[in-house]
């Protein structure tokens, strides 16, 4: 749940078509100076919980929590981790791995985390195309994506998360019948995802009628981006995708 924070003039290098990215995030790693207590936090929790992507992931991501779940989901652009944290309290037998470069997000997380004493959560303030490609193959039971940058203006476009290059790379972490699920209040991000999900054979969209994609799923909690889109009289929608089964 990151904002679109990169202003017009950025310089960054943009990825060639068809090739895959290196790294999808634009937006800015940190906002308001932390306060002495946040700051301390991020440096005594965060190591604690935090992927270390240096080091070959275990064959079985179970082996990252110490209840050992049998199912894994990862959350890219967790936001200040409300959503987040309200699944993993909602299901204690799952494990949770959410991902937030935005620093000041990561630290309201942290301090979510702590105040609820949660052990089924793992993060990483690492690009959310970098822990991709960490993951095992079919190795999670979902993917999120809820309420990401929309970069709104067409030029921006090719920086949306979701792309062929990302898409494939759902593709190969989900375990057969897994799931990804996107959110977002911007119609053309919408049209954008569906697009681009659709055009890879190893998803299908789940929904067979119009309630199926605008209503949310069980339990959902909602978060501010929607609240705030809801004040400025946008709907949302809700998008499912399952993976197929791989062949042979």
């Amino acid at each position: 749940m990151q904002q679109a924070t990169m202003s017009d003039d950025d310089h960054r290098p943009e990825h060639r078509p068809g090739q895959p990215r290196e790294s999808a995030f634009f937006g800015r790693r940190k906002g308001k100076t932390l306060r002495k207590g946040q700051a301390e936090r991020l440096e005594a929790d965060l190591p604690k919980l935090s992927l270390d992507l240096e080091m070959p992931a275990p064959d079985r991501l179970a082996e990252l929590f110490p209840d050992a779940p049998a199912e894994i989901r990862l959350e890219i652009g967790f936001g200040g981790g409300e959503h987040l944290v309200h699944r993993a309290l909602e299901c204690p037998d799952v494990g949770f791995i959410g991902v937030e470069p935005f620093i000041n997000g990561m630290t309201k997380a942290l301090g979510r985390i702590a105040a609820e004493e949660i052990t089924n959560v793992r993060l990483s303030g690492e690009d959310g195309v970098k822990v991709l490609d960490w993951l095992p193959e079919a190795s999670l039971d979902r993917v999120l994506l809820l309420y990401p940058d929309p970069w709104p203006k067409k030029r921006h476009w090719k920086r949306r998360f979701v792309g062929p290059d990302t898409v494939a790379r759902f593709a190969r972490v989900l375990k057969d019948g897994g799931e990804f699920w996107f959110a977002s209040d911007i119609d053309t991000y919408v049209d954008w995802t569906l697009h681009h999900v659709r055009a890879d054979p190893a998803f299908i969209w789940t929904a067979s009628a119009p309630d199926d994609w605008r209503q949310p799923w069980e339990g959902w909690p909602g978060t501010r981006y929607e609240a705030k889109a809801r004040r400025e009289g946008r709907g949302s929608a809700y998008l499912t995708f399952r993976r197929l089964p791989r062949e042979g």
